[in-house]
């Protein structure tokens, strides 16, 4: 990909994914601020300002060299973590399970506004119509997959919060207790597995099967029930 190439796919990828990863970052303070925990309120993280969201890494280095390495295929990151005291919750059992689900259900939203907002942009002629539309597409994209990804049952995904929540209590503690490992396991089926299989010639792209596959049926349907698919 030439130069003209990698600036134009920076202009239609850092616009979706900063909305993506920051609202979706404010939801989860949003959520515990209304159930009783102010801690990300009083520190500025309920707030559609991407600064207080940045991770160096994550939002800034993470993707664009994602993006550089895979030609314009992929771009993925993460943002701060917002800070959660599940003490402070009025009902921590319960309330955790939305304040989890808040993120990748503001996603959700997000990728369903951007594709019925395809319309208005495919009404708009020339080059800037064209880049609205690729912002959107990318949109839909990224937020579908945030979403899939953080509802992996595994903590400290969301998806092993609201596991947890959810779970009897026995297997909710014997859940609680693996979230030290939770990063381990995710980069090992991320990047570990796969490579062992293309050692040994079979396909273990345990990544795919979960998040991507899914993730594309899923922003297929939101194109295709806005009449854009």
């Amino acid at each position: 990909m030439d130069v003209s190439g990698i600036i134009f796919q920076l202009s239609v990828w850092t616009l979706p994914v900063l909305l993506a990863i920051t609202l979706h970052e404010a939801a989860h303070g949003w959520a515990a601020w209304r159930f009783g925990d102010d801690t990300a309120y009083r520190q500025g993280r309920v707030s559609a300002n991407p600064f207080r969201h940045i991770h160096p890494v994550g939002t800034i280095l993470l993707p664009a060299a994602l993006l550089f390495l895979s030609g314009g295929r992929m771009m993925f990151g993460f943002a701060r973590p917002v800070p959660v005291n599940f003490r402070r919750l009025r009902n921590p059992r319960r309330d955790m399970v939305w304040v989890a689900a808040a993120g990748p259900g503001v996603n959700m939203a997000m990728a369903a506004a951007a594709a019925a907002s395809m319309h208005v942009a495919g009404a708009i002629e020339g080059d800037f119509g064209r880049w609205a539309e690729f912002n959107l597409h990318n949109a839909v994209w990224i937020n579908t997959l945030l979403a899939v990804f953080n509802m992996l049952p595994i903590p400290p995904l969301d998806g092993g919060r609201v596991a947890v929540g959810l779970l009897p209590p026995p297997l909710a503690v014997r859940l609680a207790r693996a979230e030290p490992y939770g990063f381990a396991v995710i980069i090992a089926a991320v990047f570990i597995v796969p490579w062992i299989g293309g050692k040994l010639g079979i396909d273990l792209d345990v990544f795919h099967w979960l998040v991507l596959l899914p993730a594309e049926l899923l922003s297929q349907a939101i194109l295709i029930a806005a009449g854009v698919g």
